[in-house]
């Protein structure tokens, strides 16, 4: 059986969530998280009928593809994550699907506070060893291939 190739991506690029209905968000790619991340605020846990419901709203106003909705899912869990300092946070995560390099993955988020960050999509090691090589010394590959798609 031959080896899967893998994908090569860049340090930063582009990926959507189409279950949220966000598309080509820019992300940071890191080697060095166990777990991908998106900026969220207003994170609720909500009892309805009986079962907890996780309440979020994702990115933040200023961004473009701000819709300013909860999103609510009945499937998350609470995690110990640590963050960029070393500390150690609880964060709730839930597994979504998501399209990167023209493909289409399963990946868990945590929410995060990501504002005062350049990129409000982190994305980890639990997304990579699905199938990409990094190689930080380029940058939205994805982007660059679209376009010369688009210019044929």
């Amino acid at each position: 059986m031959a080896p899967k190739s893998k994908v090569t991506i860049g340090r930063v690029d582009v990926l959507s969530l189409p279950e949220f209905d966000l598309d080509a968000l820019e992300c940071k790619i890191d080697t060095g998280a166990a777990l991908s991340a998106i900026h969220c605020h207003s994170v609720k846990v909500v009892e309805k009928d009986g079962e907890e419901e996780l309440w979020f709203k994702l990115l933040d106003k200023k961004h473009p593809q701000y819709q300013g909705q909860y999103y609510k899912t009945k499937h998350f869990r609470e995690r110990n994550v640590r963050n960029s300092f070393g500390q150690e946070q609880k964060r709730f995560s839930f597994i979504t699907k998501t399209q990167m390099m023209g493909k289409t993955y399963t990946c868990e988020f945590t929410l995060a506070d990501r504002e005062k960050m350049k990129y409000p999509v982190l994305v980890g090691r639990n997304l990579l060893r699905q199938g990409f090589v990094v190689d930080v010394a380029k940058s939205n590959i994805s982007l660059k291939e679209s376009s010369k798609k688009s210019t044929k």
